[in-house]
C-alpha cells in the first residue's frame, strides 16, 4: 500500500492536533463538570442545614416561630438527620475518607449525634435552652459553614480549572492554526508562487528560472520536475535552435549547390573533356560542403585496377592531363599534409557511377573524421554521381557511333579503292605481262626491257601499296584496347619472323582515341613489316610508352639498318607513317642505331582522348 505524502502528513499531523486538542478539551470538561455536578445541591442543602439547626433549637425552646411543620420532637429531629444525610449531599463529597471534605463532614454527623441531637431530645419542649446546648448548636453550625465553605471552594477550584483548561485548550488550537499558516504559507503558498512565476518565464522562453526547493514534499518534489523540466526545455529549445541553425545551413548549402550542379551539368554535357567540364565545379562542391579531395576511377574490364579519371587534388600532374598550362587540381608543397590517405583520420565515401545494368566507374569523396557527413550532403553527391553516370555513358555513346561511323567509311574508301585503282592496277600488271610475251628485237630491245621492269617494279610496289592501304582502311580495332591489339600484332609478326618479338607496353587505358589507337597501330604494323621484310633482322622490340605529355612508341631491330644512314626518299611506306603522324599532331622519325639496325620513332601529344570506359561485362 502506498504510504501518504509528506504535505499529507503534515496537514494530517495538524488536524489530528486540533482534534486531540478539542478532545482533550472537552474530556477534561466533561470530568470536572462531572466532579462538580450536584455541588450546588450540596451547598444549598448544607446551607439549610444551618436554618434547621436554629429551627430546632427555637422549637426546643417553645417559640411558634420556628419555621417546623408540625410533629412531634423525635419526627422533627429525624427529617433533620434525613436532610444530613441525603444522597445530594453525601454525592458531593469525595469517596475517599482522608479527604478534607469527608473528614469534615463526619464530623458534623459526630456532632449531630453525638452532642446536638441528644442535648436537644433531653430538653424539655418549651423551656428555655441551655447555654450549654446553645453553645454546642453555634459549634454545630460553624462547622456546618465549614464544610459550606469547603464545598464552596472546592466548587469554584473546580471551575477555575475548567476554565483554564479551555483557555489551554483554546491557546493550543490558536497556535496549532497558527503553525498551520506559518507552514501552508511557507511551503505551499511561496512554492506555489515561485512555480508560478517559473511557469511564466517558461512561456516567455526564459528557461534561467529555478525553484531550488528544499525537502521531500509533493511541492519540493514538483519544483525538481519543475527544474528538471526547465533545464531539459533550455537543452531542448537550444538543441532545436542549432539544428534550425544547421539545417538552415544545409538548406542554404543545399540550394547552391543545386544551383552549382545545375550550372555543371550543362558543362558536362556541352564539354567532351570530363576533366574540365567537372573539376571546377567539384572544386565548388568542395568549398560549398567542407570535404575533400573528390577523385573519380573509371572501370575498365580489361584493367584490374580502375583508372584515375579526376581528381581535385593530386601532388604531380596526372596522366591524363591535356592542358599543361592548367594547376587546377595540383596542390603546393605546403599543403602536402593535407591529402588522406589510408590510414589517416580523414573518412572516405565511395558512391557508384552507374546506369542500369551498367557499372561505370566510383566516385571518392574524403571529408574530416571529426564531423560527419550530413544526408542532405550524402543526396547531393548521390545526385553528382548519376550526373556524372549520365554524361559518361552519353559520351561513350558518341565515340562508339564515332567509331562506327568512322569503321563503315573506311570500309567504303576501301570497297572504292578496291573497284576502282586494284582493278586498274591489276589490268596493267597483266598488259605489263603481255608486253613481255612480244619478242621485241633490235637496238630498242635492252631500253624496252628495261622500261618493262621498271613498269613492273612501279606496279608491283603500288600494287603492295594498295593492300597495305586497303588492310588500313578495312582495320578495325575489334579487340578491348591498343594493348590486346598491340599484342596481337606482335604474335602475327613473331611468326613471320621466326623469333619472338619483344613489346614493352605502360600507355594508361583510354589515354588514345579510337582513331589516335588505329594510326598508331598501323605505324607499328608498318614498321615491324619493314623490320621482318627488308632488315634480315634477328631481334625487333616494341616499345610504347607514355611521357607526360607525350605518347612515344619505338619500334627497335638488329638488322643491317638504312642504306647511307638517312631515312629512304620517296619510300611509299615511310610516306604513309608520315603522312599519320602528321595526322596525330607528332612526328616520326626512321634512323639507324649506333649498335646496329633501324629504331623509327614516333613522338605525339593526344589531342582528345576516349574516357568513356568500355562495358564491365562483354556483350
Amino acid at each position: 500500500m502506498k504510504h501518504r505524502s509528506p504535505l499529507v502528513n503534515r496537514i494530517a499531523v495538524v488536524v489530528g492536533a486540533v482534534v486531540l486538542t478539542s478532545m482533550v478539551s472537552m474530556a477534561a470538561t466533561l470530568v470536572v463538570s462531572r466532579s462538580i455536578e450536584g455541588n450546588a445541591t450540596a451547598i444549598n442543602l448544607a446551607g439549610a442545614l444551618r436554618m434547621g439547626a436554629f429551627q430546632l433549637l427555637a422549637d426546643s425552646a417553645g417559640l411558634k416561630e420556628s419555621g417546623l411543620p408540625e410533629g412531634s420532637q423525635q419526627q422533627k429531629l429525624d427529617r433533620y438527620e434525613a436532610r444530613l444525610i441525603d444522597v445530594s449531599t453525601t454525592k458531593a463529597i469525595p469517596r475517599s475518607a482522608d479527604h478534607p471534605l469527608a473528614i469534615q463532614y463526619q464530623r458534623i454527623l459526630d456532632d449531630w449525634r453525638t452532642q446536638l441531637r441528644p442535648a436537644l431530645e433531653q430538653h424539655a419542649h418549651g423551656t428555655p435552652i441551655a447555654q450549654q446546648t446553645f453553645t454546642t448548636t453555634e459549634h454545630y453550625v460553624d462547622k456546618v459553614d465549614q464544610f459550606v465553605s469547603m464545598l464552596e471552594q472546592r466548587t469554584e477550584a473546580r471551575i477555575d480549572l475548567l476554565h483554564l483548561i479551555q483557555v489551554i485548550s483554546l491557546i493550543f488550537s490558536v497556535l496549532i492554526i497558527f503553525a498551520l499558516f506559518l507552514d501552508l504559507k511557507k511551503r505551499i503558498l511561496r512554492p506555489l508562487h515561485k512555480l508560478v512565476e517559473i511557469a511564466g518565464a517558461v512561456g516567455e522562453q526564459d528557461f534561467s528560472r529555478k525553484a531550488n526547493m528544499q525537502g521531500s514534499d509533493e511541492l519540493a518534489q514538483l519544483g525538481h520536475a519543475f527544474d528538471q523540466m526547465t533545464s531539459e526545455l533550455a537543452l531542448t529549445y537550444y538543441e532545436l535552435e542549432e539544428r534550425a541553425r544547421i539545417k538552415t545551413e544545409e538548406l542554404e548549402k543545399s540550394h547552391s549547390a543545386l544551383q552549382l550542379l545545375h550550372s555543371a551539368s550543362r558543362n558536362l554535357f556541352a564539354n567532351h573533356d570530363l576533366c574540365s567540364g567537372a573539376v571546377p565545379m567539384l572544386q565548388e562542391l568542395e568549398t560549398l560542403l567542407g570535404i575533400g579531395p573528390i577523385h573519380l576511377y573509371l572501370h575498365d574490364r580489361n584493367s584490374s585496377e580502375p583508372v584515375k579519371a579526376v581528381t581535385t587534388a593530386t601532388k604531380k600532374r596526372p596522366f591524363y592531363c591535356r592542358d599543361h598550362h592548367c594547376n587546377a587540381c595540383l596542390i603546393t608543397p605546403e599543403t602536402f599534409d593535407d591529402l588522406p590517405s589510408e590510414n589517416n583520420d580523414g573518412r572516405r565515401l565511395l558512391l557508384p557511377i552507374r546506369t542500369p545494368g551498367l557499372l561505370l566507374g566510383t566516385l571518392e569523396v574524403w571529408y574530416p573524421a571529426d564531423q560527419d557527413l550530413s544526408e542532405t550532403a550524402r543526396r547531393l553527391l548521390e545526385t553528382l554521381s548519376d550526373q556524372l553516370a549520365t554524361a559518361i555513358f552519353l559520351e561513350r555513346q558518341i565515340t562508339e557511333e564515332q567509331q562506327i561511323t568512322l569503321a563503315e567509311e573506311r570500309t567504303v574508301i576501301a570497297r572504292e579503292l578496291h573497284d576502282s585503282l586494284a582493278q586498274s592496277l591489276s589490268y596493267l600488271k597483266m598488259q605489263v605481262a603481255r608486253l613481255r610475251r612480244l619478242n621485241i628485237d633490235g637496238e630498242q630491245k635492252t631500253a624496252h626491257d628495261s622500261i618493262l621492269d621498271e613498269l613492273s617494279t612501279g606496279l608491283n610496289s603500288a600494287y603492295r601499296q594498295l593492300r597495305e592501304l586497303l588492310a588500313t582502311f578495312r582495320l578495325k580495332l575489334d579487340t578491348p584496347d591498343l594493348s590486346t591489339a598491340l599484342r596481337k600484332t606482335v604474335e602475327e609478326f613473331s611468326e613471320r619472323l621466326g623469333k619472338p618479338v619483344h613489346l614493352s607496353y605502360d600507355l594508361p587505358p583510354q589515354t588514345l582515341s579510337p582513331n589516335e589507337e588505329i594510326h598508331t597501330l598501323q605505324i607499328v604494323r608498318e614498321g615491324l613489316a619493314n623490320a621482318v621484310k627488308h632488315a634480315d633482322a634477328t631481334e625487333i622490340s616494341v616499345d610504347v610508352h607514355f611521357e607526360s605529355p607525350q605518347v612515344q612508341v619505338r619500334i627497335r631491330d638488329n638488322g643491317k639498318g638504312l642504306p647511307g644512314g638517312d631515312q629512304p626518299v620517296n619510300h611509299y611506306g615511310m610516306i604513309i607513317m608520315q603522312d599519320r603522324a602528321r595526322t596525330l599532331g607528332g612526328k616520326i622519325n626512321v634512323e639507324n642505331r649506333d649498335e646496329g639496325g633501324v629504331e623509327v620513332a614516333l613522338t605525339f601529344v593526344p589531342k582528345s582522348r576516349n574516357l568513356i570506359p568500355t562495358e564491365v561485362s562483354s556483350a
